[in-house]
């Protein structure tokens, strides 16, 4: 339990850090948030779960885009992930945070920033989309076959045999 807390608080830290550090590229109408590449997480360890909605509360604070943002942004980080847990395959791990984001953050981006509503859900989609597939995919393929992070009875279990190898405990 303290581990799962502790992998949780390190993905939240690890968020904020990204999205403050870079935050030129991280907020407004056209963003692109490289920590979102952390959303696939959950797919692997339900831990991330309230890491990445910690993290992007807190960016979401530090951002300046007002109360919208921290709500229904950090919402639709957390509904994401939920999913993204739920999800069958890597490839449709991918798929929540890009829909959800581009069709709950995008159009009050849009409000907010005087963009075109359909624009800045275009904007937020393309972005989500390659980070999510372009970066997120290959990092947590990445991680699950080099580190010991992830549970391997659970990899197993999502049919990521070809990445990893389960070791089976022995009774002596």
């Amino acid at each position: 339990m303290i581990r799962k807390i502790a992998v949780s608080g390190m993905i939240a830290a690890l968020y904020a850090v990204l999205t403050i550090a870079l935050a030129p590229i991280s907020f407004g109408p056209v963003q692109f948030r490289i920590a979102e590449a952390l959303t696939l997480l959950p797919f692997f360890m339900p831990e991330a779960i309230p890491g990445l909605f910690i993290g992007c509360f807190l960016s979401n604070i530090a951002g300046g885009l007002g109360l919208i943002d921290i709500i229904i942004g950090s919402a639709a980080t957390l509904s994401a992930a939920w999913l993204t847990y739920r999800m069958p395959g890597i490839w449709l791990a991918a798929v929540p945070p890009v829909v959800i984001n581009a069709l709950a953050v995008g159009p009050y981006l849009g409000i907010i920033t005087d963009t075109p509503v359909i624009y800045s859900v275009i904007y937020i989609g393309i972005s989500q989309a390659v980070i999510c597939f372009g970066l997120g995919i290959p990092l947590c393929m990445l991680l699950a076959s080099r580190t010991e992070i992830f549970d391997r009875e659970v990899l197993a279990k999502k049919k990521l045999k070809k990445w990893v190898t389960v070791n089976k405990k022995s009774n002596s």
